[in-house]
């Protein structure tokens, strides 16, 4: 786990967390932080964020990768 599980923090501190980890392609990492943002506050952006994601993961086709 990352350290923000040792501290209290908000949902907003999970969702722009979250959005860091988007950033740099850590995709795991980022839907990790907005289920736990979205667990503090089912009305976080971080459900919007969180569908993106999946949309994302659900588009991804490793049979394009692996000939």
């Amino acid at each position: 786990m990352n350290e923000m599980n040792t501290q209290t923090h908000t949902a907003e501190d999970y969702y722009r967390q979250g959005n860091q980890f988007r950033k740099v392609g850590d995709f795991s990492s980022a839907m990790n932080c907005y289920m736990e943002a979205l667990e503090l506050d089912s009305e976080s952006p971080a459900g919007e964020a969180l569908r993106m994601l999946q949309d994302i993961m659900d588009f991804y086709c490793k049979d394009y990768y692996n000939p």
